[in-house]
């Protein structure tokens, strides 16, 4: 981890690099705003806000894509809330033990990296189900619920689509874990959870569910359409027939996605070829399915 000490009190900041260099981290040293301005990037600034007749907010500015803690003498709103309402992260007071600085870099660190990591998997989320045309489940909708649906994606995408409006985070419980019956029965009936693969468990481990989940906060999925409707349930369908993990489609059903998924992307030319039927069959496929094509 490589580390910017801004600081004028020279002594301080040879004996924090010092320090630090021991324990295996890379630091230069800057005792002038202008020094700490120069073109390089640092995993994380210690900065000193008592820097006499100097603005040092120019450094937040700069280094803001890094880890930023304040090394300061005094809380106030000059030296801790308005500098980290600019962009940095936290603050020291001097003076410090090392270990307590360097327990708040470590914790900064895997702080940014869930961010980034939390942010990548939102985005492949709202990637999953952009395609997906389901309406909102009502935030009013009585808890335990069933989801009936013969597209898996459908469920999941109800499930995550109620986490995001009530801004609450749920436990995923596969059902087809050796385990999941215990934890669906440990988890606080307070906590929200998502159940899948319920057409999957036998129908006496199924009834130990609905007993566990009775009084839980709970949404269960199943893509059998025969599922015992013992709780709240809705239906889900999928107007246009889409890939599913267990799925082996007919051909009709393999064309139809096709061009319902595909026809945006490619010319007909190049459609029918991928298909491997010519530009009259494609046109008598879209007249047939009742498909519009799209310009």
């Amino acid at each position: 981890m490589k580390i910017l000490i801004v600081e004028n009190e020279i002594y301080l900041a040879q004996s924090i690099a010092s320090r630090l260099n021991d324990l295996g981290y890379i630091c230069d040293s800057a005792a002038t705003i202008k020094e700490a301005l120069r073109d390089e990037h640092y995993d994380a600034v210690l900065l000193s806000t008592n820097i006499s007749g100097q603005n040092f907010y120019p450094i937040i500015e700069k280094h803001k894509s890094s880890i930023i803690i304040l090394m300061i003498s005094y809380i106030s709103n000059d030296t801790v809330s308005k500098p980290i309402k600019a962009g940095a992260s936290d603050y020291i007071q001097k003076p410090f033990m090392i270990e307590e600085l360097i327990r708040k870099l470590q914790h900064l660190k895997e702080f940014n990296a869930l961010q980034l990591e939390n942010q990548a998997y939102k985005s492949y989320v709202n990637h999953l189900f952009e395609n997906l045309d389901n309406p909102n489940l009502d935030l009013k909708t009585p808890l335990p619920l069933l989801i009936k649906t013969d597209f898996q994606k459908n469920a999941d995408a109800l499930a995550f689509s109620y986490s995001k409006i009530k801004e609450e985070p749920f436990t995923f419980i596969s059902l087809s874990n050796q385990n999941a019956i215990e934890q669906i029965a440990k988890t606080p009936e307070s906590e929200l959870i998502y159940i899948v693969n319920l057409q999957a468990v036998k129908k006496s481990d199924k009834n130990k569910i609905f007993n566990f989940i009775e009084n839980k906060r709970a949404i269960i999925s199943s893509t059998d359409s025969n599922e015992e409707e013992v709780i709240n349930t809705i239906h889900l369908t999928q107007e246009h027939k889409m890939f599913d993990d267990s799925d082996i489609l007919s051909i009709d059903d393999y064309v139809k996605y096709i061009v319902l998924n595909f026809q945006s992307k490619f010319p007909d030319t190049e459609l029918s070829k991928k298909l491997g039927i010519s530009r009259k069959s494609l046109w008598e496929r879209r007249k047939k399915y009742g498909i519009e094509k799209k310009k």
